[in-house]
């Protein structure tokens, strides 16, 4: 029993961390070259502010995280831009209709990915310089050392504010169980884990909804960290893995809607 009562009372308290991480900026990276991951994308809310990231992977949809819309806030995404201050709400700003994963509550019981539909297909051609990133269609093989990135427009440091300007920073592939240990075997299923361990570099708050990118290829989705600290090393940052969703992703990119 008093074990039981143990393994209750840190369950709960990993859901309270973890509910206080959302909406994650990068730590220690740079900003990102010019033209360089034109299928970014900044989640608005009704204000047309940026409030989490996400990745175009078709004309119609863009996937991100689906506690990005945990308020009912999000309203509009935007294309086409690295520089936030920079954006032609005529041509860039899309409205959107949400397709939330139907297993999805809170990102501690896992699901965290959500496809956007567009309003309108987003324009691929030379002149927009808008691209699609290509989904991983295998589970990670985790190498040693291997090295991936992830992007963003979020905090820079912990308790900051977002930023114009999309920032990218390379992050080691942690061992899902190491990674499990980690975080005290509480963590949700089909997760990756990379950056924010044994490294100072990592995701913060306004970076939710990116994508991890080993390969040239979206392998996961930028879910939650520890209760808001980007002051690394810490535990591992958490993304959803984004190979476990490929069915119910394809069957809404065939369809076209949800």
């Amino acid at each position: 029993m008093m074990q039981y009562m143990h393994s209750f009372l840190l369950f709960h308290v990993v859901i309270c961390l973890i509910q206080n991480a959302f909406g994650s900026e990068i730590i220690n990276g740079k900003i990102t070259k010019e033209k360089s991951m034109m299928y970014m994308a900044s989640m608005q809310n009704s204000s047309k502010e940026h409030i989490c990231g996400g990745f175009l992977v078709s004309e119609d949809f863009v996937v991100t995280a689906a506690h990005c819309d945990d308020t009912g806030n999000l309203s509009s995404v935007v294309l086409g831009t690295h520089n936030l201050k920079k954006v032609d709400s005529h041509t860039m700003r899309y409205n959107i209709k949400k397709c939330k994963h139907p297993s999805y509550v809170n990102a501690a019981s896992g699901y965290d990915i959500m496809l956007l539909k567009l309003s309108r297909k987003a324009q691929l051609s030379k002149k927009t310089q808008i691209k699609t990133i290509q989904l991983s269609s295998h589970q990670i093989i985790l190498k040693k050392k291997k090295i991936c990135s992830v992007a963003g427009w979020g905090y820079t440091r912990t308790g900051g504010q977002t930023v114009d300007k999309l920032q990218v920073v390379d992050v080691p592939l942690i061992n899902l169980e190491k990674c499990q240990e980690a975080w005290n075997n509480i963590l949700p299923v089909n997760v990756v884990c990379a950056g924010g361990y044994g490294t100072n570099k990592g995701f913060c708050q306004g970076d939710s909804g990116g994508p991890l990118v080993c390969n040239g290829k979206a392998v996961g989705v930028v879910s939650f960290n520890n209760n808001q600290k980007c002051d690394y090393p810490d535990v591992p940052n958490i993304y959803t893995d984004i190979s476990k969703y490929l069915p119910w992703i394809k069957d809404i990119l065939n369809k076209k809607h949800c």
